[in-house]
C-alpha cells in the first residue's frame, strides 16, 4: 500500500471521511495535518501549514500528498514544486476510487467520462503552464497546442457519451419491460458506507460484496424480493458523498436516474454516526436526491445499525433528523436482520394503499416467466 500525508480540515467528520477516502484508494495515511482553511489562493493552505508539510514530507517521504479540497492546476503545481511530490486533490482521489471500483462496462464508461471532465476543467491552466516551460513531469500532457489538447479531450468525451447513451436506451427498454409486466421497483439510496449493500443482501438473500470502504457499489444491481406474497424488484445504487462535484453526479446519471423511475426509495442512514456526521450526511443525501428530481413522498427512511446504539440514543437522533412523526421512518439493523421484516411490511402497506382497482393480479406469473424460476 502506498503511503500518504493527508491535509484536511480540523473537524472530526472531515478527518474520518478523508481517511476513509485514502484507505479506499489504497493509500496508508502516515500523518495527518489539519487546518481551518484550505482555500488559500497560491497553495490552498497557509504558508505555515506548507512549511510544516515540507518538513514532514522530507522526513516521511510519502508516495503522495493528499489534499482534501479541490485544487486548481496552478495550486497543484505550486505545492508540487515546493515538495517535489505527487499531489492529489479530493476530486482526483475520488476518481481513483471510482476507477478501482468500476466492475462492468457501463460503470467503467461513467468513470472515464468523469475523468475526462476533470481533465477538461484543468486543460487550460495545464497548457498555460506547459507553454511557459514550467510544467513538471507529473502533470504530463507534453507540449500540446491548446486546440489539439482540447479537441482530443472533446473527441474522447463524445465517444464515451455516445456509448453511455446506448447503454441508457437499453436501460430504458428494460424499465419499460418491467413496467408492462407490472413490476413495482424499490431502490436503495444513501451515503456511501451507510449499509445499503448489507440491507440489499438481507432483503434479497444475495451475497453482494459488503465493505466498510467507500464506494463499494458503483453499478446498479437489480434482484427480486417477495413482500406480502407479491414480487418486487429491488436495486442497489452508488453511494453519495459530501462535496461530490456536479460533473461526477452527471457522469453517473444513467445509473442514478433509476431513482427517478422507482416506486419507493429506501434512504439508508447510518444512525450510529456521530451527531455532526449524521446531520451532514443526511443533508448531503437529501440535497442530492432533490437535485436528481426524486420526490419526498416516495421515500422511506431506514435508520440502520441500531445494534450499535441504546434506545435513548436512537430516539435522540431520530428527533434531531426531524423524523419522529414520520410514519415512513423505521429503525433497523441490516447486519442482524432486526426490523427488516417490519421494513418489508411498511413497503407492502404503502404499495397496497397506492394500488388502483385495475392492478393486475398476474404479476407473479410474469415474474416467474421473466426469471425462469
Amino acid at each position: 500500500m502506498n503511503s500518504a500525508i493527508l491535509i484536511t480540515y480540523d473537524k472530526e467528520d472531515a478527518i474520518n471521511e478523508a481517511k476513509g477516502l485514502c484507505d479506499a484508494a489504497g493509500y496508508q495515511v502516515v500523518h495527518t495535518i489539519t487546518a481551518k482553511f484550505l482555500q488559500k489562493r497560491k497553495y490552498g493552505m497557509s504558508g505555515g501549514v506548507l512549511e510544516k508539510l515540507e518538513e514532514l514530507s522530507e522526513k516521511l517521504r510519502p508516495d503522495v500528498i493528499v489534499f482534501d479540497e479541490i485544487l486548481k492546476p496552478s495550486q497543484n503545481y505550486n505545492i508540487a514544486s515546493v515538495l517535489h511530490r505527487e499531489v492529489l486533490d479530493r476530486e482526483g482521489l475520488i476518481l481513483e476510487i471510482f476507477e478501482s471500483r468500476a466492475s462492468n462496462a457501463e460503470s467503467k464508461l461513467q468513470v472515464k467520462l468523469a475523468q475526462l471532465r476533470y481533465e477538461m476543467s484543468r486543460a487550460k491552466e495545464k497548457v498555460r503552464l506547459s507553454n511557459m516551460g514550467e510544467q513538471p513531469g507529473f502533470m504530463g500532457i507534453g507540449k500540446f497546442e491548446v486546440d489539439v489538447y482540447y479537441n482530443d479531450i472533446k473527441h474522447r468525451m463524445q465517444t464515451v457519451r455516445s456509448k453511455l447513451e446506448k447503454a441508457g436506451k437499453q436501460r430504458e427498454l428494460h424499465r419499460q419491460g418491467r413496467k408492462r409486466m407490472g413490476f413495482k421497483i424499490i431502490s436503495l439510496a444513501g451515503y456511501t458506507s451507510s449499509g445499503k449493500t448489507t440491507l440489499f443482501n438481507k432483503m434479497t438473500g444475495e451475497t453482494k460484496a459488503e465493505s466498510k470502504e467507500l464506494f463499494t457499489t458503483l453499478s446498479t444491481t437489480i434482484r427480486r424480493v417477495t413482500i406480502n406474497q407479491e414480487p418486487f424488484l429491488i436495486s442497489d445504487t452508488v453511494g453519495f458523498i459530501s462535496k461530490l462535484p456536479a460533473y461526477m453526479i452527471d457522469a453517473f446519471k444513467s445509473t442514478l436516474e433509476e431513482l427517478k423511475h422507482t416506486d419507493i426509495i429506501i434512504v439508508v442512514i447510518d444512525i450510529a454516526d456521530s451527531l455532526i456526521e449524521l446531520k451532514k450526511k443526511f443533508a448531503s443525501c437529501m440535497r442530492t436526491l432533490s437535485e436528481l428530481g426524486v420526490e419526498k413522498d416516495r421515500m422511506i427512511y431506514a435508520l440502520n445499525k441500531i445494534d450499535l446504539l441504546k434506545n435513548e440514543e436512537i430516539e435522540q437522533k431520530i428527533d434531531i433528523l426531524n423524523l419522529t412523526e414520520n410514519k415512513k421512518c423505521i429503525s433497523l439493523s441490516a447486519k442482524t436482520g432486526k426490523n427488516v421484516n417490519q421494513l418489508k411490511e411498511l413497503i407492502g402497506d404503502i404499495m397496497n394503499s397506492q394500488k388502483s382497482p385495475k392492478f393486475e393480479r398476474n404479476v407473479l406469473e410474469g415474474v416467474e416467466k421473466a426469471f425462469g424460476n
